[in-house]
This record gives structure tokens, sequence and C-alpha cells, in this order.
């Protein structure tokens, strides 16, 4: 679960003072097994943080990462999977790939990652600004910078994605940056094990919200943050914090009640379990229609995947949440990879 940037962070700061190295993917022609603004951390004594590739390209990388920080020095490099003579053909994947590994010091100040755990830590969303220079460039006059929606040089509108800004005659690679997603769980029976399991393990923040005394045990849950309150009970900060929920008490009161209480907020995504009947007596229940929510109501929950088990239905929900969390559609990966 470490290629959130998060992650990375959090297992940068402890051990901040000693060298590392950023890696960072610049730019990609064709197809690759990361996109532009992936990022991976090398440690002094070899161990890395992330992953940039399939597993190929990270012990090249390991080397390059070793060499800037003795030179302390930006090492830029491509790897040609079109080549055979390359290092990465054996990917298979046909793209080109760039990559520029940055030293962390203290004469270029980390490269703001310090900022980055702040902004975080406050819920804050922003733009990553790294300069693109050439390979031998001194590391310890590179600046880069993080910036919120209000202060940033460029039109954020141009970077729904990581890309490419020219200024003048330089160019930098500006990525969005936000905090890992919150998923609020109404409901913590068994079968929210799963939900709450393949959450935390694609880095999203899980909250559990349930205030009966045989439900939402910590040891069922033990990635989540658990509130052991009713919707009536919760503060209303708990609600603005989630990007997506799931309600699933299994009771048509308690589920009216979350989906009143969760309606007049701007969630991307809430999913209701049970059938369409079911669906249509809790939103009577509540004074609501399908229509009444600024997101994506799901309800039945879920894609159409196949399978009965808690499990399944888990990886359904999570799965149609996931592609409206990331603005997708439902496509084959040939259509979209070439």
């Amino acid at each position: 679960m470490d290629h959130q940037i998060e992650d990375l962070l959090e297992h940068w700061l402890p051990l901040a003072d000693d060298a590392w190295v950023l890696a960072v993917i610049t730019r990609v022609q064709g197809s690759a097994y990361r996109k532009p603004g992936a990022m991976m951390l090398f440690h002094e004594f070899g161990q890395g943080a992330g992953i940039l590739s399939g597993g190929c390209l990270e012990a090249d990388l390991r080397r390059h990462a070793q060499n800037a920080m003795q030179t302390q020095q930006v090492f830029c490099v491509t790897y040609d999977a079109s080549d055979e003579s390359d290092a990465s053909y054996r990917l298979g994947c046909g793209g080109i790939v760039d990559i520029m590994l940055i030293p962390l010091l203290k004469e270029n100040h980390d490269l703001g990652l310090i900022e980055l755990v702040h902004a975080f830590r406050h819920g804050q969303s922003g733009y990553y600004q790294l300069p693109l220079v050439a390979s031998g460039a001194d590391a310890r006059q590179y600046q880069a910078r993080f910036y919120s929606a209000d202060t940033a040089p460029f039109p954020i509108s141009d970077f729904v994605k990581s890309g490419i800004v020219k200024q003048e005659t330089d160019e930098s690679l500006v990525i969005p940056l936000r905090p890992r997603f919150h998923l609020g769980i109404f409901g913590g029976g068994i079968d929210a094990k799963p939900i709450a399991a393949i959450a935390h393990s694609l880095g999203w923040q899980v909250t559990i919200i349930d205030g009966r005394t045989a439900y939402a045990r910590a040891a069922d849950f033990p990635d989540a943050h658990i509130i052991k309150q009713t919707v009536g009970e919760l503060a209303a900060n708990v609600i603005t914090q989630l990007d997506c929920a799931v309600v699933m008490n299994h009771n048509l009161g308690l589920d009216a009640a979350v989906l009143k209480a969760i309606q007049p907020y701007s969630l991307d995504y809430v999913a209701l379990l049970g059938p369409a009947h079911r669906r249509d007596k809790v939103l009577a229940m509540a004074g609501l229609s399908a229509e009444s929510f600024s997101g994506v109501f799901s309800a039945p929950a879920g894609l159409a995947l196949g399978g009965e088990l808690p499990s399944a239905i888990a990886l359904s929900i999570l799965a149609q949440c996931h592609g409206v969390l990331h603005g997708a559609t439902l496509k084959q990966l040939d259509e979209i990879m070439g």
C-alpha cells in the first residue's frame, strides 16, 4: 500500500535526516505501467518506497539513485521498452518512460515534502511543481514547490492529471495531489469487513459509523477509524470529510436516517445495499429520490460482476466507487492502452 503519496511520506518522515532520492516519471510515450507524476523514494541503504514499473526498472533506478546521492546531482534516465538493448525491453509494454531522480537535501529543503505532509494532515489538496532540468544539474539549487489552488501560478484547470507547464524558457511537471480518499461505511456488520479491508488496501481512509453495541467491533476493522454513534449524533464535519459512503445497516429506518443525513453534502458516490424494492422503501422513508444526491447514487450497490459472497459484493461496490472517484468510464483495457 506504499504507492500513495501519503504512504511514501509516512515512510520517509521518520528517517528524513537520512539521504534520500525522489524518482518521478516525467513523460511517457506509448504504454507504461505507471503514468507521469508517479513517484518513488530511494533510501541511502538501498531500500525503496513505492513502485514505478512492474518491478523491472527498480533495481536499475536504485543504481542511478546512489549516483545521484553521491554527486548531489539530478539524474535523468530514459527507458525504451521498444529497444531490445534497453534494460526495460523485457517489460514488453512498448513504451518510452522518462524518469528524473532528485536528491533530497537540506539545501533544497527536501523538495518541499514537509510542506506536503502538513497539507495532507490538514486535508488540503494542491499542485506539486517540479522543474524539468537536465542530468548533472546541481540538486542543491533545485527548488520544488507545493501550491494550493488559490496560489498556483498556472491555470489549475489544465491539470486534472499530471502535465507539463511551460513558463518562458523553462518547463515544469505539475502533479495534482490530494489527501487519500475517505470512505464512510454506515453499518459495522461482518459483511462490511471486506469493504473496509479492500478500501484500506487501495490506500483509502476508512471510517465505520455504527452506534449499535454489537456492531463495529475494533477486532473486525483493525485498519479503520470507528465511531460508535448514530448518524444523528455525528458532528457535521465527519460527513464533510467523506468522499464516498456505503450504507449497509440492514435496517430500513437506520439506512433512511443515514441517507437523509448525508444527502445535503457533496459526496461523489453513495451506495445503498439491497434490492430495488428495498431501495424504494428506504428512499420513501427518507423523503428522497435517487436524483436527490449530488454525486452517483448506486442502489442496488455496485457493478454486476457476479458472485454473492460479501467479498464479491465488496469488490463490485469498490470497483464502481473507484471508477467514480477517478472519473473513469467502463472500458476494456485494450480500448485505452492501444
